[in-house]
């Protein structure tokens, strides 16, 4: 099996170290160019041009990357015998952790960059809206609403805690569960027992 060379691995390093500082710098200031991307992971901007040619190719790339990363947090919660509710609890408890660091992509959304992010987003939020469905189905989640508008907003509020002053530690993880669960029609009660049933 091959193995990287030493100047791939390098190559691989600085394109990880740019788009991790993209996410912070983005994350402060959505409307943040490739300079102050590339002053914030000390290179200059010919590198960061070098790995993304243009600041759509940084944000695709960081959408890409997002949905890779909850796509495999949804998959690993939604365990075919388990209950919408109970699945949507474990999903954000999975997000949580990465959830701030992505809410930048919320801001980007309603951008220049919008029908980029929406395409690229896409897969995620069929995912979401056959669970929510799936709840719906059940008499779980509320039926007032689409399951893919419902499935939306439900998770646009666990990014807007993410991005306050709730979001470090368990009261903004506790706090994004239940609003969430509140927002799918989630009783109040129901939704603070299927957090407290979380491991």
């Amino acid at each position: 099996m091959p193995t990287e060379s030493p100047r791939a691995r390098s190559t691989n390093e600085t394109r990880d170290r740019i788009l991790d500082v993209a996410l912070d710098v983005l994350g402060d200031n959505p409307d943040a160019g490739m300079g102050d991307i590339a002053s914030a992971a000390g290179v200059v901007r010919r590198t960061v041009y070098g790995h993304f040619p243009s600041r759509l190719d940084l944000v695709r790339t960081l959408t890409e990357r997002a949905v890779t990363e909850m796509t495999a947090v949804l998959t690993e919660a939604d365990t075919p015998d388990a209950e919408a509710g109970a699945t949507w609890v474990e999903f954000v408890a999975r997000l949580w952790p990465v959830a701030h660091r992505y809410r930048v992509l919320l801001a980007l959304r309603r951008g220049e960059y919008g029908e980029a992010i929406h395409s690229l987003l896409g897969p995620l939020d069929e995912l979401l809206a056959d669970l929510v469905q799936r709840g719906q189905d059940s008499d779980v989640f509320a039926q007032h609403l689409p399951a893919g508008i419902l499935s939306q907003l439900a998770y646009g509020v666990v990014f807007a805690i993410a991005d306050s002053d709730l979001s470090n530690g368990p009261p903004g993880a506790r706090a994004a569960t239940i609003t969430s669960l509140l927002m799918l029609g989630v009783p109040e009660t129901r939704a603070i027992a299927l957090m407290d049933d979380q491991p």
